[in-house]
């Protein structure tokens, strides 16, 4: 099982992030501190090509990979 954790300095930058963000976005201070607290089960990661998927939408081709949809 690979588990990512931070070390203490940068535990203590996700939890000042998470202070600075509890005001407007408590769900986003949340996750900072949870991730500061549990760090990252990469067993239960999933890459961007497998949540595509399971939403049904399209793969992604090698020529709009790096294209913006900005007109």
């Amino acid at each position: 099982m690979a588990h990512l954790v931070f070390d203490p300095d940068e535990q203590r930058q996700l939890r000042a992030a998470a202070r600075t963000e509890l005001a407007g976005s408590p769900t986003l201070a949340y996750v900072l501190e949870h991730l500061a607290a549990e760090g990252i089960d990469l067993d239960e990661c999933r890459d961007w090509e497998d949540l595509r998927a399971a939403k049904g939408l399209a793969p992604r081709d090698e020529d709009t990979a790096g294209a913006t949809d900005v007109a």
